[in-house]
Order: structure tokens, then C-alpha cells, then sequence
């Protein structure tokens, strides 16, 4: 009440803010903090010429939303906030300390779907790809805004998405050996595939690509299985993505998926993904006899016989 009392005051806001901030670590004052976020956007929007009123906002917000995750909660901000954010990316375009906490704010937001919707409908996407073009270099942005755009490109809109494809691309050729950032560059992709946003052209080099992001992180099972996921929409689409696969340069696409099941065989989403992936693959005649050749027949079964409820 003592903040919406006095927006014009930055001292009032500043002091409320840091006042709020107090109470991060008090289990208690977390539901009230959670209702303090649309003060708190309100208050950067309307300080925007203050960089340590925007610096310790944003920090503040990324401690309540990190706390709301932790506790399986969604935040659904409204339009208003969302556009408060959008209005903070653009204000401080140059600062690239500050856009990464931004950008990792964002990142949680779109984790809501009405968030998510609000945040597209105001227009943040360009501004996430423009980000990414700018801080390619930077592996925080390019984690958090590829993971926001992972939310946030399921549109009807696709004219807004329109780049996506190459700069996520160029996000995950940069970041190949950051996993984190490998995963989250191929959760993006995968979306973009669904919502149809490669051309013809983008087919072959975006199989090479993800296949190279899954032996370099063979590890990472989500990356495994959302990379896995991205080439199985693509292969849908095309059969030069399925023969990309077969004839990637750098080793069999087919043994590579042998090898993360083996190395996932207790993980039912990787499973599925290269099941999804075999699947979409036989669909072509050539294609089908070299997964023959190749055994695979064998692999299903050995899938069949660990997920015999799937």
C-alpha cells in the first residue's frame, strides 16, 4: 500500500523493495511475497532510469519465482506485468549483466501458460531473438532466452518467429559442449520444428546439428530426449532429414541411438523419443532397409522388454 501510495517517489520504491526483500528467506511471508510481483514490475516500469532500483526489482523477482518453482507453483502474470518486462528488455538494451537476470526472469515466467500467452501477445519474441543475436557469446542469456522461446513459440503467429530458427541454430553450434545450454538451444528447436518454422533448406544442416549436440552430451537425458523428439518432427517432415541420420559424416545416426538407449535404458521419455524417432524413420522405403541392416529390429525388442506397460 506504502508503494502504490507513491509510484512517483523512487526512494519510496527503492525502500520497498528492499524492505521486501527481507522477507525472502521467512517461509511464512512467501504467500504475501507472492503477491508482490506486479508491484514490483510497476515499480522498475516506472524507475526505469534507476539501474540499481531495476537491478535489486529483478532480483527480488527471480527469488520469488526460484521459491514458487521450488514449491511446484506457477506464476500467471498478467499483461500488464508482461508488458512492464518487455518495456525493462528494451530500456536496457546495453546492459548485459542486468538483461541475463532478465532473461532468467523471463525463462520462469514462460514456464506458465498464461504468462507465457501474455508475454507473446505483447510482443517479447523479437526482442528474445534480437537478445540472442546481440549476446551469443553470453552462455547464461543464451540458456534462459532459448528456454523462454521453448514456451513461448507455440503461436499461430509464426511471422514473429520468423529468424528463430538461425539464430537458435547459431546458439547451439557456439554452445555445443555447455550442456545446459546445448539442452535447452534443442528444446527451442524442437519447438520451432512443431510449429513448422524450418524451411526445406534448414532440414539436413539441423539434423547434422542436433545430432551433434547428443554426442557431445550424451549424457543429458533431457537433451537426449528433446533433441530426439526435434529430430523425429523433422524427419516427419522430410526424408533428407532421415537420410542425414543414416549418412551424417561423422559416425551412424543409427548407432548413436543405439548407444544413448543403452546409456538411458531406464529412462521412459528417451525411450519414447527414439521410438517416436524409429518410427517416423521407417516410414521410407530406403531408409527402412538400413535400419534393418543395421539391427534395429533388435533394439526395438530389447525396448519392448524394459517398457512392457508403455
Amino acid at each position: 500500500d506504502f508503494m502504490q501510495a507513491s509510484w512517483d517517489i523512487e526512494e519510496v520504491q527503492a525502500k520497498g523493495i528492499q524492505h521486501l526483500a527481507s522477507f525472502v528467506k521467512v517461509k511464512s511471508a512467501f504467500p504475501c511475497l507472492l503477491k508482490c510481483t506486479e508491484v514490483i514490475t510497476l515499480a522498475m516500469r516506472t524507475h526505469m532510469d534507476s539501474p540499481e532500483l531495476q537491478a535489486e526489482g529483478c532480483t527480488l523477482l527471480l527469488e520469488i519465482l526460484s521459491q514458487a518453482l521450488e514449491q511446484g507453483l506457477v506464476m500467471s502474470l498478467d499483461e500488464r506485468v508482461a508488458s512492464c518486462l518487455l518495456h525493462t528488455v528494451r530500456k536496457h538494451w546495453e546492459n548485459e549483466e542486468f538483461l541475463s537476470l532478465l532473461c532468467t526472469a523471463l525463462m520462469m515466467v514462460s514456464a506458465s501458460e498464461v504468462a507465457a500467452e501474455n508475454l507473446r501477445r505483447v510482443g517479447i519474441i523479437p526482442d528474445l531473438l534480437s537478445i540472442l543475436r546481440r549476446f551469443l557469446h553470453n552462455d547464461k542469456i543464451c540458456l534462459s532466452c532459448c528456454a523462454a522461446l521453448w514456451g513461448l513459440a507455440v503461436s499461430e503467429n509464426n511471422a514473429e518467429l520468423e529468424g528463430a530458427v538461425a539464430v537458435t541454430s547459431a546458439v547451439l553450434q557456439r554452445h555445443l559442449q555447455n550442456g545446459a545450454v546445448a539442452e535447452s538451444a534443442c528444446s527451442a528447436l524442437w519447438a520451432l520444428s512443431l510449429q513448422g518454422c524450418l524451411t526445406d533448406s534448414d532440414h539436413e544442416p539441423t539434423a547434422a546439428l542436433l545430432l551433434d549436440a547428443l554426442r557431445m552430451n550424451p549424457e543429458r537425458a533431457v537433451l537426449v530426449q528433446n533433441g530426439c523428439l526435434a529430430l523425429a518432427s523433422l524427419v516427419r517432415l522430410s526424408e533428407t532429414a532421415a537420410l542425414a541420420i543414416l549418412l551424417d559424416s561423422k559416425g551412424s545416426g543409427i548407432e548413436l541411438i543405439k548407444d544413448e538407449y543403452h546409456l538411458h535404458f531406464d529412462e521412459p521419455g528417451v525411450a519414447g523419443a527414439l521410438c517416436l524417432l524409429m518410427n517416423e524413420m521407417a516410414q521410407y522405403d530406403e531408409v527402412l532397409l538400413d535400419m534393418r541392416s543395421q539391427k534395429m529390429e533388435e533394439l526395438l525388442c530389447e525396448i519392448k522388454l524394459q517398457f512392457p506397460f508403455s
